[in-house]
């Protein structure tokens, strides 16, 4: 670092102190670089900190390299080489050198073993502060201009800066109230590099039922969720989903969010839910009439929590008409496949897609043909590097995001670091 004509000069600037910003500026300050970081938020990590509930999954534990880039769909081809330099196991290996303990969950989800983000949050600012990351927050950057030598960053307080290498962190537009307002995009765009538009990408689902605030709260695992548009089944798949009061969210429904909206404007759109795909109508009438055999004397709805979650009985009844006060021996067979029937195929109709405050991630962003993914260099702009959310790849939840940024600032800070 040195000071010319009142301007501050580093070898390295990461603009933003998000999870891809904090691991690229320690990465390139281990290495020896000068590094500043720029974060306008009072504090880094304000996103990491609400993700995965607040527990941060901080990525999946799929360590065949070639089955994880499937999850990046078709940018798959752009990330082999990031992917051999930091992939999955060196994240593991990152985070428990950092003080981090990990633990694997569900479909390979992998969580810090306190349950908490701000452990990863302490990891990366150990990292940074073993490469004497200088941080400086609350600062928000108003412009990059680029220079005979570099780049000048100027702050909105007036302060300037100077590098010969700029990494770009500044993430997409998701939970805007995060700091996440695109504002990188705009800094690109005036250098030249082409920006895909950004959408919310991983978003809960609107519905038009009413009844649904009734189960409010209530969270399934391993059910089967259809997408039906004009009466024809589009996609099918298999996961945890949760009930809100306004429609649905949960993994499951967050990687069919993107699905659901494009259906939407293509025509009429229905979300089928099994809430026991293991088993076919016949084979859950089966085991619903041996429970009913056994307590023909009770009231229905009573003996129906025994099988349902209690908030689903009462709605179950409601949306087929079926008294919950008879008792079981007065239930007919009619209502009883009817219900069983309804469990298998529990229609909700979407009305329009979660907005940017509630996405997890967005799409669109930086057009990965306009980056040397071999160093997420800038091919148009040299010595600007761009990581994480600004990046214009759509992966599902699990910890495929979080991965991104981990492998993306980690090598776009090896080789911003290389100030030769």
């Amino acid at each position: 670092m040195k000071k010319i004509h009142n301007t501050i000069e580093y070898d390295v600037i990461v603009i933003g102190g998000g999870p891809a910003g904090m691991i690229a500026a320690g990465r390139a300050g281990t290495l020896g670089a000068s590094v500043l970081l720029l974060e306008k938020n009072p504090e880094l990590g304000r996103k990491l900190l609400i993700s995965g509930g607040g527990r941060s999954n901080f990525t999946n534990a799929e360590f065949d390299t070639r089955t994880l880039l499937q999850k990046y769909g078709t940018r798959a081809k752009f990330l082999h080489s990031p992917f051999s330099q930091f992939g999955v196991k060196e994240t593991f290996e990152f985070f428990e050198s950092h003080g981090m303990e990990t633990k694997i969950e569900a479909e390979k989800r992998a969580f810090p073993k306190s349950d908490s983000s701000r452990s990863v949050l302490a990891a990366l600012l150990r990292f940074m502060q073993d490469g004497h990351v200088v941080i400086k927050s609350d600062c928000e950057v108003r412009e990059i201009i680029p220079c005979d030598d570099g780049y000048t960053i100027t702050q909105k307080d007036g302060a300037t800066y100077h590098s010969r290498k700029i990494i770009v962190s500044t993430g997409g537009t998701s939970h805007p109230e995060t700091g996440s307002t695109g504002d990188g995009f705009c800094w690109l765009e005036k250098l030249g590099v082409s920006i895909n538009k950004s959408n919310a990408a991983l978003v809960p689902v609107r519905t038009r039922e009413t009844w649904g605030h009734k189960l409010s709260g209530l969270a399934f695992t391993d059910v089967k969720v259809s997408l039906v548009v004009d009466g024809k089944i589009v996609e099918k798949k298999i996961g945890k989903i949760l009930f809100t009061h306004t429609g649905l969210s949960g993994p499951l429904i967050l990687n069919m969010s993107k699905s659901v909206g494009e259906a939407m404007e293509e025509g009429i759109v229905t979300l089928a839910i099994d809430l026991f795909p293991k088993e076919d109508r016949g084979m859950l009438d089966d085991r619903l009439q041996v429970l009913l055999r056994q307590n023909l004397n009770k009231k229905l709805k009573n003996v129906l929590k025994e099988f349902l979650p209690a908030s689903l009985v009462e709605v179950a009844l409601e949306q087929n008409k079926i008294i919950g006060d008879i008792e079981v021996n007065a239930l007919r067979r009619d209502d009883r496949t009817r219900l069983c029937g309804w469990l298998k195929a529990i229609t909700l109709t979407p009305t329009k897609l979660m907005g940017r405050d509630k996405a997890i991630v967005t799409s669109g962003g930086i057009d990965l043909a306009e980056l040397d993914m071999r160093t997420m260099e800038s091919k148009k702009c040299k010595g600007v590097y761009v990581v994480g959310d600004a990046l214009d790849i759509d992966r599902p939840s699990g910890g495929y995001s979080l991965q991104l940024c981990w492998t993306s600032g980690w090598v776009a800070g090896t080789h911003a670091a290389d100030i030769g």
